[in-house]
Formats: structure tokens, C-alpha cells, sequence
């Protein structure tokens, strides 16, 4: 893995702000408040899709910056929280905040005992105390910070979410209409890492054949009052109270999808393969 987190948590001077706020539509930030974090948080979550369309074509992610810079902001692509949540604590971290960087293990589908530290997320420290920053979980990512206090909540895009303290542990839940009641998805005891702990989550992310990411299709995108998301073959449209499901039958539907929704051009799609979707023409 030549490519790594290490140039990201070290320093961020070869950041290109100028091409980073043309891709989210945003001018530079005056400040480090609150207000001005969760606008950057939102302007970066509406502009960069959350895929994993890398990992099923064979081509595991760079944590580099300028890999990152050319795949999330030139080539106007998307990508999973290693990807999301380097670049965006490198942008931070170039505006002033202070960032630090953790794992958590992901407990939606396991138990926390057999999760491994594949999720790579921010806490930001403000004046007024520290919050979540997470823009790449997929279609339950809060849009907003999420204050690091037990039970306070945050609503945002129709989901309610909070982090929950446990001992040493913090576990960050969602709720929404269409969850039955709330759903645990990390938990981490904000462990101090270093670089090498975010190449290895990513590197078992990318490439090992457990991994759901080696198996399933997951795509997000936020849109005007709601989001689009998909898993394997099932399209989620929502906007406000309506919401929209359909299959993706074929390929060539995926590449049609990813055009409109995503704004991301990918021919490559029409020989993805995907383990999950089995018999995919």
C-alpha cells in the first residue's frame, strides 16, 4: 500500500481549496463555528455521493490526498467513508478546525465483539464542545454534526440521530419512519490511531472476501428534499413523505441511474459484477 492516510493526518498544505469549494458550490469559510461546520458537512454530502463502485471493480482506494483530490473532486466521483472522511478532515483541518480522526466498528448486521474497526469517522472540537462529523456512512449518514453528549439528539433529511454512552463506549443510532424503532450503526471508545490503523481498515475493507463492501452494491446521493439510495439491485427514491422503489434490471439501467442521480460517468459499470446480484445482465 504505497498510498496512504499518513501526508493527510500530517499535514494538509497540498490541499486545493479553490477546486474543493467549486465541487460543493461553497466560498471559503470565515469561521469555525458550528453554523459553518454543518454547512460544510452538507454542501460536501450533496456534492459527493457516497459508492463503492471502486471495490467491486478491483480497484481499491488511494488515502493519498491527490488520489483523493482527483477521484472525489476532478473526476467528479464518490466513494466510502475512508475516502469521504479523509478528504473532508483534510478540508477542516485546512480551514482551521480542529479534527481528529477515529475508527468505529460497524454493528448494524454483528455484534460490537465480532466487528472489526472498519469505519473511518471525524470529531471536531468547537468552542462550544466536540461533535461527530461522519459524511460517509452511506444512506444513514447524519447531515448535521452530532454533538459527543450522551442522548442529545440531531434531526436532519428525516432522520433522527444520537450517540449513546456505554462505559467506555459510544454508540451512534438513527431513527426514521421506515427503521422499526432505533438502529444501532457504530460503536467505537475513541481510541487514539495511527495512519497505518486507517490503511489497514481500508485496506480489509477493499479487498478481503468477507467484506460487505467485496459483495453488495451501496450507493447514495442526496437530492433536492431527500435522498436516492441503492443496495444491490433495490433503487430508494425518497423526497419529503413520498417515497419511490423500483429494481435495477440490468447494467445498462445501474449506468443510466448513476448518470442522472449520481452525476458520475462510469462505462466500466457495464461489466461490473456484483457477488449479491447473481445472473446481473
Amino acid at each position: 500500500m504505497d498510498k496512504t492516510l499518513s501526508t493527510l493526518l500530517d499535514s494538509p498544505t497540498s490541499f486545493d481549496a479553490s477546486a474543493y469549494q467549486a465541487r460543493l458550490g461553497l466560498d471559503a469559510p470565515q469561521d469555525c463555528s458550528l453554523g459553518t461546520l454543518a454547512q460544510l458537512l452538507l454542501a460536501h454530502m450533496r456534492s459527493i455521493p457516497f459508492e463503492n463502485l471502486d471495490v467491486l471493480l478491483g480497484r481499491p482506494p488511494r488515502l493519498d490526498l491527490p488520489s483523493l483530490q482527483d477521484k472525489l473532486v476532478t473526476r467528479r466521483r464518490g466513494g466510502y467513508c475512508f475516502e469521504h472522511s479523509a478528504l473532508l478532515g483534510a478540508a477542516l483541518r485546512y480551514y482551521g478546525f480542529a479534527v481528529r480522526d477515529h475508527l468505529a466498528r460497524v454493528i448494524v448486521e454483528r455484534p460490537r465483539e465480532q466487528a472489526g474497526r472498519t469505519h473511518h469517522f471525524l470529531v471536531v472540537t468547537l468552542t462550544s464542545g466536540p461533535v461527530i462529523v461522519d459524511a460517509g456512512f452511506g444512506g444513514l449518514a447524519p447531515q448535521v454534526p452530532v454533538p459527543l453528549v450522551d442522548g442529545a439528539r440531531v434531526r436532519a433529511g428525516g432522520v433522527t440521530h444520537h450517540l449513546r454512552r456505554d462505559g467506555g463506549w459510544w454508540t451512534l443510532t438513527a431513527q426514521a419512519p421506515d427503521l422499526s424503532g432505533e438502529r444501532p450503526m457504530w460503536t467505537t471508545a475513541l481510541e487514539d490511531c495511527c495512519p497505518p490503523d486507517f490503511d489497514m481498515g481500508n485496506h480489509f475493507t477493499a479487498t478481503h472476501p468477507s467484506s460487505p463492501f467485496r459483495r453488495r452494491l451501496s450507493l447514495r446521493a442526496l437530492i433536492d428534499g431527500g435522498r436516492v439510495s441503492v443496495l444491490n439491485r433495490e433503487v430508494t427514491l425518497r423526497q419529503g413523505r413520498v417515497v419511490q422503489r423500483w429494481s435495477l434490471r440490468h447494467r445498462a439501467a445501474l449506468h443510466a441511474l448513476l448518470r442522472r442521480q449520481f452525476g458520475i460517468e462510469l462505462p466500466e459499470v457495464q461489466q461490473l459484477v456484483v457477488p449479491d446480484i447473481p445472473g446481473w445482465e
